[in-house]
């Protein structure tokens, strides 16, 4: 840890920091009193504070930034920023991994990666967009999280550590990248401020695309960079594998790689010849790798582009959270003012490098992109844009005690508010039913999916969000009940879930009478049809997982039931 320079702080730096403080603290409060408009769907601030203790709450943040005062006086970073960076990073991610799956679009990569898993990597490359439903999915993240199952088994861990190293990769990539455009004092602060997007944290440890395709575009950049800077076969190979990677990870950070072409533009400015020789390679090489897939794929990719574009596109006019709920409640509103403030600050100094990170923002206000989960793979963008802004405070200090306010207050709501909160929805009912279904002796286990009463979710992906957390093997029993038209789910946005079809592997023969019984229903008193009344009537309710929230229209309470012959036996608990 070293020393900040032994200048005394004057008078009017201790003022400026008290303001800063007094902001960070009122920045808060004022977003608790005016909660109600925050419209986010997963974490807005009216759900996650409605019953809880904004004192205690508040109580830390005070203390927090007191600490962050004296904190700031030294420079945390050290002769390592990216190694310190790194560690607090997957810190504060590893500290989410207990909450459970809150999205259920966990259940398509899933059941795709689990494909690959069984069948192996043929069949996955084979069947995908065929037997394997795709949606509008690229396939190189449930290609990922499959080799991961068939290396380490079949286990959420391996998938939160793998996504957590991608989280840390990101921040590392970002204090990099600011270091390549700048100076190390804009990439140290950008790093740190993801710390900053409490939104951003509660996403880390999901079976998702966000964050991995997050990582792959912040490294297909740096790359870039560093390809046209350096040249060298090592940095342009790598450039290539990571554009290409980004290419397959999901369709909207197509648009978002136009910045590699305003990287190109700003390098070709200073040495046209050899940046158009080595644009010219990477691009060619990225092709290499990516093209044969998307050849031999061109069908499903062609339907899945027509789904985009008919359904995706006209949605998110449906489907939108506020730029004020973003910008405001989900990321720090001190990220938001120094990004808007950097704007002016770059157009001062006619930086054309900034037009590289501005890229994603701008599709974003342009195309009117409101929603919180589509903006991940661009927040490494915001964080250097609000860095750059950052960078116009003179001290030192005050730059560190800035960004330690912001980091501080992101942290104490992430872990104080919106990790307790997801932690009590009813999806953590799937979390413990399937960790307790790992405790019972029986092999099998027969499940049985109700019809959600509220929400216009298809019951069956409730399965594989189940069987996420379970080592049993899985017999679904889809029941008569439950189905709708075509028309009804035509334009909601989960209108997949009733596009799903049951994997193979969940099919089974007839019950020997020894397999445990799930049934997952939206409600505690949700009446049994006939047919599951008769299947468990020699079965003993074992373990009831019936946790409720008021928030969430989608609902998954589970029983689990095991045959009354044998008593309490059954269970290693």
């Amino acid at each position: 840890m070293r020393s900040a320079p032994t200048t005394k702080s004057s008078r009017g730096d201790q003022i400026a920091a008290a303001l800063i403080g007094l902001l960070a603290l009122s920045a808060f409060f004022t977003l608790f009193i005016f909660r109600a408009a925050d419209d986010n769907r997963l974490t807005s601030w009216q759900w996650v504070f409605a019953g809880a203790d904004v004192w205690n709450i508040g109580g830390l943040l005070v203390a927090g930034i007191a600490l962050a005062y004296p904190v700031s006086r030294v420079s945390l970073w050290g002769r390592r920023p990216a190694l310190a960076l790194f560690l607090a990073s997957f810190a504060v991610g590893a500290a989410f991994w207990r909450k459970p799956e809150v999205i259920v679009d966990a259940s398509r990569y899933f059941t795709q990666a689990k494909h690959l898993e069984l069948y192996g990597i043929g069949y996955f490359l084979g069947g995908w967009g065929r037997e394997i439903a795709a949606w509008t999915d690229l396939p190189l993240v449930p290609f990922l999280y499959g080799v991961l199952f068939a290396v380490w088994g079949e286990s959420r861990l391996p998938i939160q550590v793998f996504t957590t190293l991608l989280f840390s990769g990101t921040v590392v990539l970002t204090y990099l990248l600011g270091k390549a455009l700048w100076d190390e004092r804009v990439g140290a602060a950008a790093g740190a401020l993801l710390l900053g997007m409490p939104y951003l944290l509660t996403q880390v440890p999901l079976m998702l695309v966000d964050v991995p395709t997050m990582f792959f575009l912040t490294l297909a950049l740096f790359t870039t960079v560093r390809a046209l800077d350096r040249g060298g076969a090592g940095w342009t190979a790598l450039a290539a594998v990571a554009l290409a990677c980004a290419a397959l990870s999901k369709y909207s950070v197509w648009p978002l790689l136009g910045a590699l072409l305003i990287v190109f533009l700003v390098y070709a400015w200073k040495e046209p010849g050899p940046t158009l020789r080595r644009a010219g390679a990477i691009v060619l090489a990225a092709a290499a790798l990516a093209g044969p897939i998307v050849l031999w794929k061109h069908d499903v990719i062609g339907e899945q582009l027509r789904l985009l574009w008919g359904y995706q596109a006209p949605g998110l006019g449906r489907w939108r959270e506020g730029f004020a709920s973003t910008f405001l409640f989900q990321i720090h509103p001190f990220i938001a003012a120094a990004a808007a403030y950097s704007v002016v600050v770059a157009v001062r100094k006619r930086d054309a490098k900034y037009a590289i990170v501005a890229w994603a923002l701008v599709l974003v206000v342009l195309f009117r992109i409101e929603r919180s989960r589509y903006l991940l793979p661009t927040l490494p963008m915001l964080a250097l844009m609000a860095s750059y802004g950052l960078g116009e405070i003179r001290s030192p200090e005050l730059r560190r005690f800035t960004v330690a306010c912001i980091v501080i207050a992101s942290l104490v709501v992430a872990l104080g508010g919106y990790l307790p909160f997801l932690a009590g929805t009813s999806a953590a009912n799937l979390k413990h039913a399937g960790e307790y279904l790992d405790s019972l002796e029986a092999d099998t286990v027969e499940v049985f999916a109700l019809p959600q009463t509220e929400s216009e979710v298809n019951p069956a992906v409730s399965v594989p969000l189940l069987d996420l957390f379970t080592r049993k093997r899985i017999v679904y029993r889809p029941g008569p009940e439950g189905t709708v038209t075509g028309a009804e789910v035509e334009t909601s946005p989960l209108r997949f879930t009733w596009e799903y079809r049951t994997p193979r592997y969940y099919a089974g023969g007839g019950s020997d009478g020894q397999a445990a019984v799930v049934i997952i229903s939206a409600h505690r008193d949700q009446r049994l049809p006939d047919y599951l009344e008769q299947k468990i009537k020699n079965y003993r309710l074992s373990k009831a997982f019936e946790v409720s929230d008021e928030w969430f229209l989608y609902q998954t309470l589970v029983r689990v039931y095991q045959p009354a012959e044998r008593g309490l036996a059954g269970s290693r608990l």
